[in-house]
């Protein structure tokens, strides 16, 4: 019902609108290209879909100031590392305190002791790790489950999403396992050690367990990289008892379904993993990671350490568990990703979902709505994605950048990947009402 001539000339005007209406952006992003490749620090700022990058120049709360003085209303969220928040309080005087006395000492604190039982207490697992973000848990995760179980195959679902780990990067097309394709520099072939099926697939997960060759099943409990894709009933308690019958175990990654309430998707519908890993917003945005495992997990991991000669075990680098990260943990952990945050965070993601139906609705669009907690998307097609797959077919690229644009160029600011939105504790009525309406009037002006 929306023309590509339509969606190719909104893209026309906002582009010339953004570039109008942020010049301080223009001349930082040309100052910022004689050093920087690309013009940015890190390649990902280059994926909002505007012609050179927005600059920030402040956040706080659910809100965010570009150098051009313009204020958004934030969804994205620092892409979840400010789930909870830009700057909350508690974490930048955590921050303000431990800068005062030092970073980094590569010697525990006082803090590593409160911050283990805040963890344990809330997740339900009794013994935990600290790297500086989640791919380095995922990788360490991994390299631990191969340890100590002396199988190579690590099981993922097509689709999914882990970080920078190259173990993860594996994808079917057309029922056929093959790398991803804009993987760069890739010179070995990860489906010698990785297996991929869709998820929700009962029979292909049984079937690629059978052979008792995979070490670990590495998922997110909804997938939401790909778009979200939420577990048929009772999936995940049937992939909870055929990862324990065949000896695989079972990991977690819950640093984007950290959304669903203060234990995860695990604390609030279960099932208990053997291994767990969170990252992005643990520490308030300070880059961190946790994994955290079983007591039986535990005990195989010293085994297989004592069988091992000493040294560098290949797990961990100098800075994690700096003392800063440490202390801005203990303070999120303690006093921010609380119960009383996800009170005002889930009612009023659901009062989003609505919000956003109902501009779809009025607009006759075959589209739908999906969230987990705090985190929402709206997905162009009329039926949920069950997998991978399906979610990739949904996408529409040209779409979805109008989309955007038109969003950004009206102070709303929601995730560059897809559709996603978050709620923080800071955001309000109002910001939610408002980019309902704007998005109804970006539909309108597209279906003229």
């Amino acid at each position: 019902m929306i023309a590509p001539t339509a969606i190719a000339r909104m893209i026309a005007d906002e582009t010339a609108r953004f570039t109008s209406a942020n010049p301080r952006s223009a001349a930082l992003a040309r100052d910022a290209a004689r050093h920087w490749h690309r013009g940015v620090p890190f390649h990902w700022m280059l994926d909002w879909g505007t012609p050179f990058p927005l600059f920030a120049a402040r956040a706080e709360g659910s809100r965010l100031w570009d150098v051009d003085g313009h204020v958004y209303d934030d969804f994205c969220l620092g892409d979840t590392g400010s789930m909870f928040g830009h700057s909350p309080a508690p974490v930048a005087r955590a921050i303000a305190q431990q800068g005062a006395h030092g970073l980094t000492f590569m010697l525990p604190t006082e803090d590593a002791v409160a911050v283990g039982d805040l963890l344990a207490e809330r997740f339900g697992l009794p013994f935990w790790q600290t790297t500086s973000t989640a791919s380095e848990a995922n990788r360490a995760v991994i390299r631990w489950c191969r340890g100590i179980t002396g199988r190579d195959k690590t099981l993922v679902f097509n689709g999914c999403y882990h970080g920078a780990v190259d173990d993860a990067f594996v994808d079917l097309r057309h029922g056929v396992p093959e790398l991803r394709r804009s993987l760069v520099g890739q010179v070995y072939d990860m489906r010698e050690h990785t297996r991929v099926i869709e998820f929700n697939d009962l029979a292909a997960l049984e079937a690629a367990l059978a052979p008792g060759d995979v070490a670990c099943v590495l998922t997110e409990p909804a997938l939401t990289n790909v778009g979200m894709v939420l577990p048929d009933p009772g999936y995940l308690e049937a992939l909870r008892d055929l990862t324990h019958r065949h000896g695989t175990l079972l990991v977690f990654d819950e640093t984007h379904t950290i959304s669903t309430g203060p234990g995860g998707w695990t604390g609030t519908h279960g099932p208990l993993p053997d291994l767990f890993v969170l990252g992005k917003p643990v520490a308030g945005g300070v880059p961190c990671a946790v994994y955290g495992f079983s007591a039986e997990v535990a005990e195989r991991m010293e085994r297989a350490r004592a069988a091992n000669e000493s040294g560098h075990s290949g797990i961990g680098t100098t800075l994690s568990a700096n003392a800063l990260a440490l202390a801005a943990m203990r303070a999120a952990l303690a006093e921010v990703m609380t119960p009383a945050a996800y009170a005002h965070m889930l009612p009023l993601a659901d009062r989003l979902a609505e919000t956003l139906r109902a501009a779809i609705v009025a607009h006759n669009l075959d589209w739908h709505v999906t969230h987990v907690g705090a985190r929402g998307e709206f997905i162009c097609t009329g039926t949920p994605p069950r997998n991978g797959t399906e979610a990739r077919a949904a996408m529409q690229g040209d779409l979805e950048r109008a989309l955007h644009l038109y969003l950004i160029n009206r102070g709303v600011l929601i995730a560059p990947f897809h559709n996603m939105t978050l709620v923080c504790p800071a955001t309000t009525e109002d910001q939610v009402a408002r980019l309902g309406n704007i998005l109804g009037e970006c539909l309108s002006s597209l279906m003229e």
